[in-house]
């Protein structure tokens, strides 16, 4: 501690359970920034978000395959992707064109995905959600 105060800095306790304790000295204003930098540089390699894409139960193929390649880009980046399919109007008579949706959307896919949770209709909403195979591919 008489060292820290001579030259004007702060004793940090780095380790109190340590035997012996590790203490570090510093500034304690620049030492709480470095640990925030380092947290939120943490959370962002973490990934592990997610991601929703809309469809829709009459979407066009070019359309289906531009989402498919943003799917790929989210899936590469470490995220899960929510696929969802919203119905307008009569459109919910037949939900099974939703499914078809998102049934042609896997096979499509192929091997890079597999079903987190498959699909489930919230209100107006059919939705699944898909994650990188344990692979890597």
């Amino acid at each position: 501690m008489e060292k820290a105060r001579q030259l004007g800095l702060d004793l940090i306790e780095i380790a109190p359970l340590a035997d012996p304790p590790v203490a570090k000295i510093a500034q304690f204003q620049k030492f709480r920034y470095e640990e925030s930098k380092k947290e939120r540089a943490s959370k962002k390699e973490s990934g592990g978000g997610l991601k929703e894409l809309w469809l829709s139960p009459r979407i066009a193929e070019h359309d289906l395959k531009v989402r498919l390649t943003k799917t790929e880009e989210f899936l590469k980046g470490g995220y899960k992707v929510k696929l969802t399919v919203k119905f307008k109007g009569r459109e919910m008579a037949h939900p099974e064109l939703g499914h078809r949706v998102l049934q042609n959307t896997l096979n499509l896919l192929g091997d890079k995905v597999m079903m987190d949770r498959p699909p489930k209709f919230e209100g107006r909403k059919l939705s699944m959600i898909v994650g990188k195979t344990k692979g890597g591919k």
